[in-house]
């Protein structure tokens, strides 16, 4: 059983180590190039320490195995590390989105890259409905970078 917890410094490289695995997985060859200039380890690793107030954690013990982070109501980032993969914590720490997005808000959502089927089936078993595609500004060296993507959508209670 994982553990759910806020985020610490102490785990920024964890998170960014799972962050970069990932990402590289679900999103080469999948996303405009100039997105991966801005999306090595260092690069994402810049990017943790602004997110740890929105980013729980599931733990094994002492080992990070995955995260999440919620901004307003949606769910930013999910990203499990590969040992952990289909072992229900990407259920859990998703299922916990929700539950942080539902305080607030009626509907959650979050973007997938088309090509990223894993994903996009993930959502789907977990009750997200495909609302189509959309232009995503993802976070590129201080500045965004348009993403094709897919949207997707889930009623949460409120």
């Amino acid at each position: 059983m994982y553990q759910l917890r806020a985020a610490t410094a102490g785990d920024v490289e964890a998170i960014a180590t799972i962050w970069h695995l990932g990402w590289s997985d679900g999103h080469l060859g999948h996303v405009p190039d100039a997105l991966y200039q801005h999306r090595s380890f260092d690069d994402l690793r810049a990017l943790v320490p602004a997110r740890l107030g929105a980013t729980t954690v599931a733990s094994d013990g002492e080992r990070v195995v995955g995260f999440v982070v919620v901004r307003d109501d949606e769910v930013e980032q999910i990203y499990v590390a590969p040992p952990a993969r289909g072992s229900g914590v990407a259920g859990e720490l998703l299922g916990h989105a929700e539950t942080v997005i539902g305080e607030r808000h009626d509907r959650a959502w979050l973007a997938v890259v088309a090509g990223n089927d894993r994903a996009r089936r993930f959502y789907t078993r977990q009750g997200w409905s495909d609302e189509g595609p959309f232009d995503y500004q993802a976070e590129a060296g201080g500045s965004t970078l348009t993403v094709p993507a897919q949207r997707y959508e889930k009623a949460v209670q409120r």
